[in-house]
């Protein structure tokens, strides 16, 4: 599904979102990097926004991996980060978010975007998360959500489950990929429950922020 939406989907990202989606990863970004040399893991990176975000903002000598398991996605980064000029500190692997194939500890970051949401077993990829992180790590998570205000949640549910799927299926030609997003983003944990599997995982200090009204929530857990 992901490889066919591939083509449109930096596109209707920004038009589905109103372009509020790069505001939510300037937030992750600055939890994420903090000017020091690091290796960051970009699980489930898609089209790479937040790789090539990473690769701008972390400090200079530092390596950026993105995986994901949709190769048509992942097709689109390096031409997107060769115009921003950082294709040189990113590397790309297909791979499973549930399965990384990392030894332990090797990233001081390991960040996740919109991505989580779609993992058959999250509890185990947030494992393997925590696996992979050195000691003194952090792994920050963005994803989308279901608002708790009855007003806005009245809203919301309007065009996330009638307006967006036209506009994405007008847009992509694969209108079964947009009913498919909010129905995802309905059977993602609340943001409490959330919190519990990845401290269940191994995180401590695990906390989350609430972006836009809900609409968005930042987790953050440290190792």
């Amino acid at each position: 599904m992901f490889d066919g939406i591939a083509p449109s989907y930096d596109k209707l990202n920004h038009i589905l979102s109103l372009g509020v989606d790069k505001c939510w990863r300037r937030r992750a970004l600055k939890e994420t990097v903090d000017g020091s040399v690091q290796q960051i893991l970009d699980v489930a990176c898609g089209t790479g926004d937040s790789t090539i975000a990473l690769a701008k903002g972390a400090g200079l000598g530092s390596r950026i991996t993105g995986v994901d398991i949709s190769e048509g996605m992942m097709a689109l980064i390096m031409r997107k980060a060769a115009r921003e000029g950082v294709h040189d500190r990113i590397r790309l692997q297909v791979a499973d978010g549930e399965a990384l194939p990392f030894a332990d500890e090797s990233f001081h970051r390991v960040t996740c975007a919109f991505g989580i949401r779609n993992f058959e077993h999250k509890l185990q990829g947030l494992k393997e998360f925590r696996r992979v992180l050195k000691p003194g790590g952090k792994a920050v998570i963005l994803e989308l959500s279901v608002p708790d205000n009855p007003t806005v949640r009245k809203f919301y549910d309007i065009y996330f489950m009638h307006i967006m799927p036209w506009i994405g299926g007008l847009v992509s030609g694969d209108k079964s990929a947009y009913k498919y997003l909010p129905n995802s983003v309905h059977a993602f944990p609340p943001p409490d429950d959330f919190c519990l599997l990845m401290r269940s995982a191994g995180f401590r200090n695990v906390r989350y922020k609430t972006l836009s009204m809900g609409l968005c929530r930042l987790f953050i857990g440290e190792w």
